[in-house]
């Protein structure tokens, strides 16, 4: 049997209680001021806005001009962007399909509130199958990363930051965007995204979005923003 494939029949959200549901682990990973928790608050707060799209990132958005006034045409809890070879696709926390007067863009977001991007590389690869080194190598390419890269990159920035790059290509977008929504103050895995955005040649810092040097397919910026936790109020009116 092979693997699942992804649906293309998708049912509105009516809140938080839907993006708990889609999480691998909805007991362990929903949490008050865990970053699931706190990014579906954020979003469905923003679901009403003129934009669709939480203000901080809007501001991060709005300092490129090819990315300035973006709106949300649809917004994805927890998207599944399938890549090549075997394995579990990459699992975004939110993708989002972009509209700005010159076209469309890919947003893939990374919820964080203190954990880590996962393994870096040297464990990820540690007994690692044909499989695996065909996937990093795929997924380098995707990028236009060095291959083989740094081993001590996190494996997860690489899919998540594929995942905008093939979904803007699925969509005809011109422009992807892999941001980190954090929730609290994280000096050690914006570290971690600062030396992954060196490995692409884009110098990466909180508040920022920088533009990753590309010579084909769509341009790619990386963006880390921090964002304050949901008050009480803001919980209330999305629940």
């Amino acid at each position: 049997m092979g693997e699942k494939p992804v649906t293309r029949i998708l049912i509105p959200s009516c809140g938080p209680s839907v993006w708990r549901q889609l999480l691998a682990d909805p007991e362990k990973h929903w949490i008050r001021g865990a970053s699931a928790f706190e990014t579906a608050v954020s979003w469905e707060a923003a679901r009403h806005s003129e934009r669709g799209i939480p203000a901080p990132i809007v501001a991060l958005l709005d300092t490129q001009e090819q990315l300035a006034s973006a709106t949300a045409l649809i917004v994805l809890p927890e998207h599944k962007v399938k890549l090549e070879g075997r394995g579990k696709a990459s699992q975004n926390d939110v993708w989002a399909l972009l509209k700005t007067p010159g076209g469309y863009v890919s947003m893939s977001v990374e919820g964080k509130a203190g954990e880590t991007f996962g393994d870096p590389l040297w464990d990820w690869l540690r007994n690692a199958s044909p499989g695996k080194l065909a996937r990093l190598q795929h997924l380098c390419k995707v990028l236009g990363a060095q291959h083989p890269p740094d081993h001590a990159l996190r494996y997860q920035l690489f899919h998540r930051t594929a995942s905008a790059l093939i979904e803007a290509e699925r969509f005809g977008a011109a422009h992807a965007v892999m941001i980190v929504q954090s929730f609290r103050s994280d000096p050690v895995s914006l570290t971690d995204y600062i030396a992954f955005g060196a490995a692409l040649g884009a110098t990466v810092s909180d508040g920022q979005l920088a533009k990753v040097p590309r010579t084909t397919g769509p341009t790619l910026y990386l963006g880390w923003v921090t964002c304050e936790p949901a008050t009480d109020r803001q919980v209330a009116s999305v629940v």
